[in-house]
């Protein structure tokens, strides 16, 4: 039996919070024993009102040798049949007891979190110890709650109103995430999500706070709540946004669902226990350092964090009806990197396979291998993490100079390899840099992978994004939104709208862009035809007409429009890919050969009416046609079997497609 128990805890907040569950398991087992509490003078506010503790004894650190030896007899005096010393001090050293936790105890490797090792301490002293209700050691009094309750009833949120705890502070600089990001996630919860937002913290994170406030509208009572008071709101909110922070240890103890930024610092050993909990972080390579400071001075491992992350994070567990933790894939991949090579439309139809992967892998660090000209379609996806480019036909000519870039692919210590399109570069390059995960499609040295599925693209029975989506589904992984993603830079847009405005073209305006021109003859629709179908649809519905294509086509687009009636403004060859998208998205109409812009339009949500010839089933629009709900595709198949550039009809298919069916293809998109 024991009748007297001396709990000696830590300094800081958070790390006093951490010992909680071992006062918790101790008042359980012994419920008649009398607690006396020794802290630091900043967590005193934890155990101040609370009535389980008989004694609270502040302790500072720069007391006088004279005071300590003065406590010393006071404590020695008390008699103390259990001391259970978390802080290791010289008090648990020279005091006797029964039961005394010891200096020298052994943690092993395998118990991580700082929760742990303290109830492994005290569990190698008194066996049969069991866990106990979370909270019990933190005491709400009537008017803590009636304070709290005053406050946000003040700043307008009533006792049925859903709110967020956000702490976007912490103790030091190293682990926090931009206040600006904090900003941008407030704006989006409040935009798609039925809630308020309430910020927290001390006196030192008030800057932050009054910025975030200032920006946002949400409610600040940073600095205005005791530890129990906040602790109150925590539960009554039921979700806190946190960086590595006390806060995130209280809501923890309190078993309140926590989306928590890490950064240097390690989940393992600092993270929330909470049941419903979600720790954000990018698992680069040289994180969690747990350094005081940054090595590199850029901090990458906490600004790699995106609001897309958190937000994800913060979705997941409010709008969760059934709360459960989310469902773990059976691998863990950490490091992830997807390759594909080829053109801006191959690589746009691959977006939803990053998405997809994003979903499964939410902590993951995601990169994606493209080339030069098709950087611009992921750059900026908020899925992704990093853009590697690989340019064959720039400083990675030739497999010798390709060896700076396995160098490269080495230091981020990948994984995990998705090879979405077969190229021999790539499977070799993912080889060579020792990625021990190497998915990808059974050609071009894809005896290099260690899952190699068979190649059947080449068949046409089914469209490139699931052929895509086909190598996540070996991984057991299956896409909920398979709708593409173009990201349209902000310069871009104010590109747009200064170019319009120069080209006298107003928001009202309607605008059908042309699209003559592909990557090889036997796709491109004879331009007169073109230029035949746009007069009308000109003079029908009223439209400004745009032709785009790259710069090699000017020619092309030139010709186009030498053989309208109808006026025409020539972009050939004057955007840039996210440049074009932005154009793109302000149509209301396109019409294109089969190329690369046709995927663009779908991705930003402009109709497209795609026009096909070739007989060939791997070229096919089942595999190769726009994905819109409200997109036209024209094919006529003229021959049994197609010769492709050797064509002896004068590419007869092409031909077959008339003006007047793109004009009820047109029809049957804007009568809708």
């Amino acid at each position: 039996m024991v009748n007297k128990i001396l709990f000696i805890t830590l300094s800081n907040i958070g790390d006093v919070i951490l010992t909680l569950p071992v006062l918790d398991s101790l008042r359980k087992k012994f419920p008649e024993a009398k607690v006396t509490v020794i802290c630091g003078a900043r967590a005193r506010g934890i155990f101040e009102g609370n009535p389980d503790i008989q004694r609270l004894i502040v302790y500072e650190k720069r007391s006088s040798l004279r005071e300590n030896i003065k406590l010393l007899i006071f404590l020695w005096k008390e008699r103390f049949e259990a001391v259970v010393d978390l802080r290791n001090s010289f008090f648990g050293v020279l005091l006797a007891a029964r039961y005394k936790t010891s200096f020298y105890t052994r943690i092993p490797k395998d118990v991580k979190h700082a929760k742990d090792r303290h109830l492994y301490k005290i569990g190698r002293i008194l066996k049969g110890l069991h866990a106990a209700e979370a909270g019990k050691s933190l005491h709400f009094s009537g008017a803590s709650r009636e304070k709290v309750d005053s406050l946000l009833k003040e700043g307008g949120i009533g006792q049925s109103d859903k709110f967020i705890v956000i702490s976007a502070g912490a103790r030091s600089h190293t682990k926090r995430w931009p206040k600006e990001r904090f900003v941008e996630l407030i704006k989006r919860l409040s935009k798609e999500l039925p809630v308020k937002i309430v910020l927290v913290g001390d006196k030192n994170d008030e800057p932050t706070n009054e910025y975030i406030a200032q920006n946002t509208g949400a409610l600040n009572l940073g600095a205005k709540t005791s530890l129990s008071e906040l602790g109150y709101l925590i539960k009554r909110a039921g979700l806190l946004v946190t960086n590595d922070s006390a806060a995130l240890h209280l809501a923890s103890y309190l078993n309140v669902s926590v989306v928590a930024v890490f950064g240097i610092t390690s989940d393992a050993k600092y993270g929330p226990w909470s049941e419903h909990s979600f720790v954000v972080k990018k698992e680069i390579s040289c994180r969690p350092c747990q350094k005081a400071q940054c090595r590199f001075g850029t901090l990458e491992c906490i600004f790699l964090v995106k609001t897309e992350d958190v937000f994800r994070a913060v979705k997941e567990i409010f709008t969760s009806k059934s709360q459960e933790p989310r469902a773990r894939s059976r691998d863990n991949f950490k490091r992830i990197l997807i390759a594909r090579t080829d053109r801006i439309g191959d690589v746009l139809l691959s977006t939803p396979v990053i998405k997809a992967l994003r979903d499964r892998f939410p902590q993951s660090y995601i990169a994606m291998m493209v080339s030069p000209y098709a950087k611009d379609i992921v750059a900026g996806n908020p899925y992704l993490d990093k853009v590697i480019v690989l340019d064959k036909e720039g400083k990675h000519k030739g497999w010798f100079r390709s060896v700076k870039l396995v160098r490269e692919l080495k230091k981020e210590k990948f994984d995990l390899a998705l090879i979405l399109h077969p190229a021999s570069r790539v499977h070799l390059l993912t080889f060579l840099s020792g990625i021990p995960r190497r998915i990808g499609y059974d050609r071009k040295l894809g005896f290099l992978l260690t899952d190699a599925i068979k190649h059947t693209k080449q068949l046409g029975e089914k469209h490139e994004s699931e052929y895509n989506l086909d190598l996540l589904r070996y991984l057991g992984i299956e896409a909920k939104d398979r709708s593409l993603f173009m990201p349209v830079r902000i310069d871009s847009e104010k590109w747009v709208q200064g170019f319009f405005k120069q080209e006298a073209v107003n928001e009202t305006d309607r605008l059908l862009a042309l699209n003559p021109a592909a990557s090889c003859p036997s796709k491109i629709w004879p331009v007169e035809r073109f230029a035949q179908a746009a007069d009308r649809l000109a003079q029908k519905y009223g439209f400004k007409i745009l032709v785009i294509s790259s710069a090699k086509d000017y020619k092309l687009a030139d010709n186009l429009i030498k053989h309208m009636h109808s006026a025409a403004i020539n972009l050939a060859g004057k955007t840039s890919i996210t440049q074009l998208a932005g154009i793109l998205k302000r149509c209301q109409l396109f019409i294109s050969n089969d190329s690369g812009p046709v995927h663009i339009a779908c991705a930003v949500g402009t109709p497209v009416i795609s026009i096909f010839a070739r007989n060939q089933a791997g070229l096919s629009p089942k595999r190769w046609g726009p994905v819109g709900a409200r997109d036209r595709i024209l094919h006529k198949a003229a021959c049994i079997e197609c010769l492709a550039h050797n064509c002896q009809k004068g590419f007869a298919c092409l031909k077959a497609i008339s003006v007047e069916d793109v004009i009820s293809a047109a029809d049957s998109i804007l009568k809708v």
